[in-house]
């Protein structure tokens, strides 16, 4: 091949055609139409269109247009007028500032002008409208306007902001802080009676093992008792023990000894006190540093006993429980839930402890709900006697377990027993919290059940 060939240049006449072709193809090409960036003298000159635009969206965009170029045309010669006055007290260029002024101007009618066509387009009324613009232009046009005494600036907001806070608002999740869960442990940090580093441990042990300590129906099983009796006998022993002033466990523990025994052990009628005071005994070995002694409970059971069967009464109690009196019982939830309704005060500690006692004396709450779930709706249903808000919070859901729905039904049950205590025969419960030293909580009305929801 020769290269003389390869590398000589084109015939004039090709690059002539070349040349023709492009210039052709230059004029046969469309001029662009108004874009909304033609000067006044263009716009006037140009034939408005005839045809009416049937797009509803497009026709507002049409019509508003033409009322944007008028607003341009005035903000425009208002901007000059103005720069006039401010070019000779700052020292700006005119028509640099007129220049900064129109373009913010034009972008702001722009985006409104848009936001304005699509919110008729679909039939609503005009919302405000939230000028959106680049960082570069809002740090150029504030610059601009701060050279003006009296002027103003708007404040700009990015759009994803804008649409997180229109779509909170439309959920309902603005202005609601959320309920945080609260260390009610932090306090007791240097407390080593407190075990704070084992008490979550412990409540899923209790937990796990309150099933076990629930007590099943038995009524059936016992022929000459009745679930009347046994509410006559643990409102004597509510008084027993506080005569005794007992600590509140051994009372909580004396009551789950008597349900065991009963379930696993018929009973006869005129043995039924002595169950009671046998266990009211084992409970204060177990819980009191100084336990009442048998004489104590055979005095104050006016003689109707015994110590020897008294005694034997215990050996037997012991033996059908197979010494198992380390049990999960409402009180131990209790003393948790308490600390965790804050702000936790003595009003709140006695009004829990009293409506917990009327539930436990009762016995379709005994077997009907465990031992957590009655300390809970305790709590739930203290906090609506004591009209404290939110009644159910975070913190108590975090630590009981449990929601506000399902301690629903067991405290509407012992809101009925708080509203029926006054007038009840039975009012071991009602005397003991109706006292000064007790806040006289049982004196105050009960919460209405229906508007426990």
């Amino acid at each position: 091949m020769d290269m003389k060939a390869v590398d000589a240049p084109q015939h004039p006449r090709g690059a002539q055609k070349q040349k023709n072709a492009l210039v052709g193809e230059a004029r046969n090409r469309r001029v662009l139409q108004d874009i909304g960036n033609l000067v006044k003298e263009q716009q006037a000159a140009r034939p408005k269109p005839s045809n009416q635009i049937s797009h509803p969206a497009r026709r507002c965009i049409g019509v508003q247009a033409q009322e944007a170029v008028a607003v341009r045309e005035r903000s425009t010669i208002e901007i000059f007028d103005v720069t006039k006055e401010a070019t000779g007290q700052l020292g700006h260029d005119s028509e640099e500032v007129a220049a900064v002024l129109k373009a913010e101007d034009t972008i702001l009618l722009s985006s409104s002008l848009h936001d304005k066509c699509l919110v008729t387009a679909r039939g609503q009324e005009p919302e405000d409208i939230i000028a959106i613009s680049s960082s570069e232009h809002e740090k150029g046009s504030t610059t601009a306007r701060s050279a003006f005494k009296g002027g103003s600036s708007r404040k700009k907001k990015a759009f994803t902001s804008v649409l997180t806070a229109r779509s909170k608002a439309a959920c309902g999740l603005s202005g609601k802080p959320k309920d945080p869960v609260i260390n009610i442990d932090e306090g007791d940090s240097n407390n080593e009676l407190a075990v704070v580093e084992y008490i979550e441990d412990l409540y899923k042990f209790y937990k796990d093992e309150e099933n076990e300590a629930m007590m099943h129906d038995y009524m059936d099983t016992q022929p000459e008792i009745n679930a009347k009796m046994r509410m006559i006998l643990l409102d004597w022993l509510i008084e027993v023990h506080r005569k005794f002033e007992l600590m509140p466990e051994t009372l909580y523990l004396a009551i789950n000894i008597v349900d065991r025994f009963l379930f696993v052990k018929a009973v006869r009628k005129k043995e039924l006190q002595l169950v009671g005071i046998s266990a009211m005994l084992i409970a204060s070995k177990y819980e009191e540093i100084w336990a009442p002694q048998v004489n104590d409970f055979v005095f104050i059971s006016d003689n109707a006993y015994t110590s020897e069967q008294v005694l034997m009464m215990e050996k037997s109690i012991l033996e059908k429980l197979g010494w198992y009196l380390t049990v999960p019982t409402p009180y131990v939830f209790l003393v948790r839930y308490i600390k965790a309704s804050l702000p936790s005060d003595t009003e709140m500690e006695n009004m829990v402890l009293f409506i917990a006692e009327l539930g436990l004396i009762h016995y379709p709450t005994v077997v009907s709900y465990c031992p957590s779930m009655i300390a809970a709706s305790a709590v739930y249903a203290a906090r609506c006697t004591l009209k404290k808000s939110p009644i159910w919070t975070e913190t108590l859901r975090h630590h009981t377990g449990y929601n506000a729905d399902q301690l629903m039904d067991c405290a509407k049950l012992l809101v009925t027993f708080h509203a029926a205590a006054a007038d009840s025969k039975l009012k071991a419960a009602y005397r003991k919290f109706s006292s000064p030293d007790r806040g006289a909580v049982a004196l105050l009305p009960a919460a209405n059940k229906e508007t426990l929801d």
